[in-house]
């Protein structure tokens, strides 16, 4: 009798599975007679191979596929889409999950799913700005195993680690840390300590980033070009969220929904680093920025009279600046013109569609 054909694809998803953790230890060098993927070991070390095994499997099976319909006039939409699709991660033995943030930013509806599309509703405990990451907990029991965080400073840059989607088309996978160091993106965000690996993948949103011990290392949020240098040539990496940012804003997140570094200055511009100075290349609908008149194209040279060059420079010294809600002055250069633009700037936490009733 032929197999039927979702028993079938579970199988060869376990199989899978098994293949990476499987080289995942022999990269790692253990010298356990691994086989890729045969399961080539004497008997007597096949207590240990298990005891090995184990925590990445439980590391795997930790990882959900996440799924959200956001608000319907969620300004948010203009630039992720009211559809979204990514993973999440189980860390609490009540089912709380974390993800990165803009998968449920202004969202509606939420729902997890495993490899057997098995699904559950959930609701948003915490979006914090600050990390960009965000808290899930299920409306009904998963009965799913939770993961210890790991340090992701402590984790040796030679050794691999495994990658992890879910849902039924998540995959897994070894990977290699390529670089940590801060991170700045152009929506006015930026974190110390991201983790960039290679090689890199489309399925990145929300996955989870393992030791070898099956600890969660990072969280991923996007792909971006790495510059090459002379023993390593340009590519794709993955950029991850430490999971070290998580652990000093967790009790935050759970108590407040957000961590304090998250009520900080918003403009509501996106800007990107040119030979020439910091551009902007977008301003969002009816924020500070659109309210003071700014628009595609100007430079940035000064914000209330410090240079900036990176984006690192101007999103810090926005937030360090004061308050969330002050009147900031941006130096700018537009069409050849120098001009002084005042901008209010208001509490970005303050201005989130959030679901009604909540």
């Amino acid at each position: 009798m032929a197999m039927p054909a979702a028993l079938f694809t579970m199988s060869l998803r376990r199989s899978r599975v098994e293949f990476c953790m499987r080289r995942l230890l022999l990269t790692l060098g253990l010298g356990l007679g691994l086989g890729l993927g045969l399961g080539l070991w004497l008997p007597a070390q096949a207590a240990s191979v298990q005891d090995l095994l184990r925590p990445l499997q439980r590391a795997h099976e930790s990882v959900l596929g996440v799924r959200s319909i956001a608000i319907e006039d969620a300004p948010s939409v203009a630039s992720l889409g009211a559809n979204r699709e990514g993973s999440g991660v189980v860390i609490g033995v009540d089912g709380l999950v974390v993800t990165v943030g803009y998968l449920v930013l202004e969202a509606q509806q939420v729902e997890l799913i495993d490899d057997q599309d098995r699904r559950w509703p959930a609701r948003v405990v915490a979006y914090d700005v600050a990390t960009g990451l965000a808290l899930l907990k299920p409306l009904t029991p998963m009965q799913k195993p939770a993961v210890p965080l790991g340090d992701s400073l402590d984790h040796p840059q030679e050794q691999p680690m495994m990658m992890v989607s879910g849902g039924p088309q998540g995959e897994v996978g070894w990977t290699e840390l390529i670089a940590r160091r801060s991170y700045s993106g152009s929506w006015e965000y930026h974190i110390e300590g991201a983790l960039y690996v290679a090689p890199a993948r489309t399925d990145h949103s929300g996955a989870g980033l393992f030791n070898q011990a099956g600890e969660l290392l990072g969280i991923g949020s996007l792909v971006v070009p790495l510059v090459g240098n002379q023993t390593r040539p340009r590519q794709n990496v993955n950029v991850f969220v430490p999971v070290d940012l998580l652990r000093s804003a967790l009790k935050d997140m759970r108590e407040q929904g957000r961590s304090a570094a998250s009520h900080r200055a918003w403009l509501g511009m996106h800007c990107t680093e040119t030979v020439s100075g910091l551009r902007v290349i977008r301003i969002n609908d009816d924020s500070p920025a659109d309210v003071a008149g700014l628009v595609a194209g100007d430079r940035v040279e000064r914000i209330d009279g410090r240079p900036v060059r990176a984006l690192g420079d101007l999103w810090q010294a926005l937030w360090s600046g004061g308050p969330a809600e002050r009147t900031v002055v941006l130096d700018i250069v537009r069409d050849g013109e120098r001009m002084s633009v005042p901008v209010y700037t208001v509490d970005r936490m303050k201005v989130l569609k959030r679901p009604e009733g909540v």
